[in-house]
C-alpha cells in the first residue's frame, strides 16, 4: 500500500471503446478500470480503502458515474 494517499482528486476518465476507464490521481496513472471492483483495488493501493465511491468528493467522474462501464 502507498504510504502517501493522493493529495488530489482521483479522476475516473470516460469509458474508451471497450468500456475501460483510465484512473488517475493528478498526473499519476493508477490504472485502467474495467469495472467498479478494479477502481476499488486502485483506491486501496493509494490508501483510500474506506470511502463510499458513489458519495465521495475525492472521485471526479467524467463521462458517466459509477454505473457507466460501457463503451461510448
Amino acid at each position: 500500500m502507498d504510504a502517501n494517499p493522493p493529495q488530489t482528486t482521483v479522476t475516473v476518465h470516460p469509458p474508451g471503446p471497450d468500456g475501460a476507464r483510465p484512473v488517475t490521481a493528478g498526473d499519476r496513472k493508477l490504472g485502467v478500470a474495467h469495472r467498479i471492483e478494479d477502481l476499488v483495488k486502485f483506491l486501496r493501493h493509494v490508501g483510500l480503502d474506506d470511502i463510499e465511491i458513489e458519495e465521495t468528493d475525492l472521485i471526479e467522474w467524467q463521462g458517466g458515474g459509477p454505473e457507466s462501464w460501457d463503451a461510448l
